[in-house]
């Protein structure tokens, strides 16, 4: 289609071509289906004010309502349960150092949650100005915020929502008390808070071989693995810290 790669064979350029066809349809394509979620009829109202809780202008902890995570002037708001406690079964090394090491592992963070938190910690920065984007997790608040200053988050707002119904009332927790990494979006409507939009692809049927993706368009990791010829790696899982480059104690 135009441009042609120094030293690149026939075949190649050919097969390339074809390839950019396929890139220009999945654009449209998720133009479509971003396109289609905008235009959702208004979510239900959500019933209850849930409150959180989170840290103070001191640190100390404070109740945090719902309501109370639409500032700015912002009526978007988007919640990520982050698994922490993670999944019993999941039996990756937990964190090498600090307070959460002393956790027994399946009272400790998800490693898949955190590598995903780790990418949104820088992002948030330039999301905020747009939306409001919070992380609660089941786990106690001093928990979670000590687990933060370890990994060195400083832009993520966390909270504990050990106190609420939220986690099981928009699925980020099974019947069974497992947590899930769910994504919700919310939207206020002058006094009335709806729900927008869930990352309910979790839960469907994924094809032989993949993972849900329900958040893989806004997780960087991953789609950078489609772009090489090892690709996201078969069993390659993210881990709260590699040998080739362990700079870190979580």
């Amino acid at each position: 289609m135009g441009i042609r790669f120094p030293g690149e064979s026939g075949d190649y350029t050919a097969a390339r071509n074809r390839l950019l066809d396929q890139e220009i349809a999945l654009r449209r394509a998720m133009e479509e289906v971003a396109a289609a979620r905008r235009a959702l009829p208004p979510g239900a109202a959500v019933a209850e004010d849930y409150v959180f809780k989170g840290a103070g202008a001191d640190g100390s902890p404070i109740d945090v309502r719902l309501s109370e995570l639409f500032t700015g002037g912002r009526d978007s708001l988007a919640i990520y349960n982050f698994m922490f406690p993670r999944d019993a079964s999941d039996k990756r090394p937990g964190p090498k150092g600090g307070a959460t090491a002393l956790l027994k592992l399946d009272e400790g963070p998800c490693p898949s949650c955190v590598a995903l938190l780790d990418q949104l910690e820088g992002t948030v920065e330039h999301v905020i100005p747009r939306l409001n984007f919070v992380v609660v997790a089941k786990s106690p608040l001093p928990r979670i915020l000590a687990f933060a200053a370890e990994r060195g988050w400083r832009r993520l707002r966390l909270l504990s929502s050990a106190g609420n119904n939220y986690n099981r009332d928009y699925f980020g927790e099974t019947n069974a008390g497992s947590q899930m990494p769910m994504l919700n979006v919310f939207h206020r409507d002058r006094a009335t808070i709806r729900h927008f939009w869930g990352s309910e692809l979790l839960y469907a049927p994924a094809d032989p071989g993949q993972d849900p993706r329900h958040v893989g368009t806004i997780e960087p990791l991953w789609n950078i693995f489609d772009l090489i010829p090892e690709g996201r790696g078969g069993n390659w899982e993210e881990q709260l810290s590699y040998p080739c480059c362990d700079s870190r104690t979580t």
